[in-house]
């Protein structure tokens, strides 16, 4: 990961320059975490202590929380501001947690719906590192691309607390949580639109217990849990009942585009690496790097990159303004998770069978590729509502200049 970013689109296209910041970021990303990576995948105590001193780390080089609030201790730079930092520490899949980005979902929508109660006992915690929290929509047997039919149930009590019954998987973090951010029907049956509501739910909970992990291609992360009739106090729903939607809609927006600056950064790397072997591997025919299949594999990573990080930074743009970016969002979606993992798959290729096995990244970051054209909604759901948004756009022309 050179200090200069050679993928980036040349002069005139609409991508920040990516400064000093990320540069800082690019390097504390490439000497202190990666070198940690076997240790912090590894979890146990040992992964912790070494996140620990991490994180005391990024505090000391000014690198702490970036995007987060200032006022709670955060570094306050818009989404804007952010996204070359967040390319560049996205590197790692640890570079978020050890720099304190990782909270930044959770910190906005605790902000903007959280209860004063709620924001004064959490979010400087949050921001601080003392606090882990997660998010739970997906359930099993349940499509998650169909929050409609939710079966994890909130019923109100006569005090205002909520009573919550219900299963979630695929919760990122889940087994190391303090809160968890569950998606509930408080009202309506199974399919109708209105209904659903979002509550933060302390993870030491009685009733609430962690089931599994679900390993993802064999990797740690995820995980399922159960709740089962878990009291939590009535301030602890966000936003308005029945507002789940809006809410997470918001959050899913910002969490996507969040991946696709990390993907971008998981895909320099791996296309970095690829280049390296292409030079330094020599065979009986010279060096990897004058075959032109070699080549060809380099030229189409390459144009992979520099064709989606102007898609992923459109969509940063309007939401760093505000706007309205779902098409751009959903096109950058798809885009950065099909780049990554041909980048990444390139990059195995012309590794040989060392790109199979525990001594380069690459495994991981060909599974992260694979992952991400499933997780935070499929390539299929992307593809059909940015064609429906756009073709209904036509439609609406056709019908107005009759």
């Amino acid at each position: 990961m050179p200090s200069r970013d050679r993928s980036a689109p040349v002069r005139g296209q609409e991508v920040p320059d990516a400064g000093p910041l990320r540069e800082r970021v690019e390097e504390f990303t490439r000497t202190r975490v990666l070198p940690q990576e076997p240790v912090l995948d590894a979890g146990g105590p040992a992964a912790a202590a070494v996140r620990a001193r991490l994180r005391c780390d990024a505090r000391d080089a000014g690198l702490w929380a970036l995007p987060l609030p200032a006022e709670l201790g955060g570094g306050g730079l818009t989404l804007a501001q952010y996204a070359g930092a967040a390319e560049a520490e996205g590197a790692s899949d640890h570079g978020p947690a050890v720099l304190g980005s990782a909270p930044l979902l959770d910190v906005r929508m605790l902000t903007r719906y959280g209860d004063p109660a709620v924001r004064e006992r959490y979010l400087e915690r949050i921001v601080a590192g003392e606090l882990r929290a997660c998010y739970a929509m997906t359930e099993p047997d349940v499509p998650g691309t169909d929050p409609f039919l939710t079966g994890t149930r909130a019923r109100q009590q006569a005090d205002g607390s909520w009573c919550v019954t219900g299963r979630k998987w695929f919760t990122s973090g889940a087994a190391d949580a303090d809160l968890v951010t569950v998606l509930a029907r408080t009202d309506g049956g199974d399919g109708e639109s209105d209904g659903l509501s979002l509550l933060l739910v302390p993870t030491a909970s009685p009733g609430l217990r962690f089931v599994r992990e679900l390993p993802v291609l064999g990797a740690a992360g995820q995980g399922e849990i159960e709740l089962d009739r878990v009291v939590v106090p009535g301030h602890h729903l966000l936003g308005e009942r029945g507002q789940a939607l809006a809410i997470a809609g918001e959050r899913l927006q910002l969490g996507r585009t969040l991946r696709c600056l990390r993907w971008l950064g998981q895909a320099r790397r791996a296309f970095d690496l690829m280049c390296g072997r292409a030079v330094a591997r020599t065979g009986s025919r010279g060096p990897l790097a004058g075959h032109q299949l070699v080549q060809q594999h380099v030229f189409d990573a390459l144009l992979a990159l520099r064709s989606a990080r102007p898609l992923v930074y459109e969509a940063v743009a309007l939401l760093d303004a505000g706007q309205e970016a779902h098409t751009e969002v959903g096109l950058a979606k798809v885009a950065a998770a099909r780049m990554l993992q041909q980048v990444a798959d390139a990059a195995i290729q012309v590794h040989g069978a060392a790109g199979l096995g525990p001594d380069t990244p690459l495994p991981a970051l060909f599974r992260a590729g694979r992952a991400a054209r499933i997780l935070d909604g499929p390539d299929e759901l992307h593809i059909t509502s940015v064609a429906r948004r756009v073709l209904r756009e036509y439609e609406q022309r056709t019908t107005a200049s009759r």
